[in-house]
């Protein structure tokens, strides 16, 4: 079991905890990674764009001059694709970018996204984090304090209000609870910022 240390909200250590090993301990399997950012990245796009084709553009119902004779290309509206103010040829249209994963697939990238965190000692275990008010100025001290000054994902047990206001408005910071985190803001962030508990409730959602 992988052993990590616990500070306070001063960045003093305060003891030590044991992390599972089947969640933060295994060995990161890097093209499940890219399938799951590929996959998370696909989710977010609207896929509204839309081109006009052929028969919904407005206008060109009558042929613009006669088949034969004038010594120009033959043509039978002024919308076609060919023509400036026509139609668009093979355009973007409205389409679901979704890309579902199996669980076990979806699972196995948090796992591997958390454990490359253990790895590589950017993961930060806070005994406790709470802000009696919200205040943008203290939540980057404390920061500051756990050498996590940069891009932090900041992680608690249960939505705390007072801690996401303080720290929504620092570049490069985001705060989330431990039920909504996901492999793209853990491999984007620097630092992973979480509490005691909202280690435990990791373990408890995705063991």
């Amino acid at each position: 079991m992988p052993k990590v240390a616990v500070y306070n909200m001063e960045g003093s250590q305060v003891g030590e905890i044991e992390l599972k090993e089947e969640i933060f301990g295994i060995e990161p399997n890097e093209s499940v990674l890219h399938q799951a950012v590929v996959a998370q990245l696909a989710s977010w796009r609207r896929g509204t764009h839309k081109v006009k084709k052929r028969g919904e553009v407005s206008g060109g119902g009558k042929k613009p001059w006669r088949q034969k004779g004038t010594g120009r290309a033959r043509a039978g509206t002024i919308r076609s694709p060919l023509w400036r103010g026509g139609a668009i040829t093979f355009g973007p249209q409205p389409r679901d970018y979704k890309i579902t994963l199996p669980k076990k697939v979806r699972r196995l990238a948090l796992k591997s996204a958390l454990s490359s965190k253990v790895l590589e000692g950017n993961i930060v275990v806070v005994d406790t984090l709470a802000m009696e008010a919200p205040k943008t100025k203290a939540m980057a001290g404390v920061l500051d304090k756990l050498q996590a000054d940069r891009k932090a994902l900041i992680v608690t047990a249960v939505n705390d209000e007072n801690i996401f206001k303080s720290a929504r408005n620092i570049p490069g910071v985001k705060p989330v609870d431990a039920v909504s985190i996901n492999v793209y803001d853990i491999l984007k962030h620097d630092k992973l910022v979480i509490t005691k508990d909202a280690v435990a409730k990791v373990e408890e959602v995705f063991a």
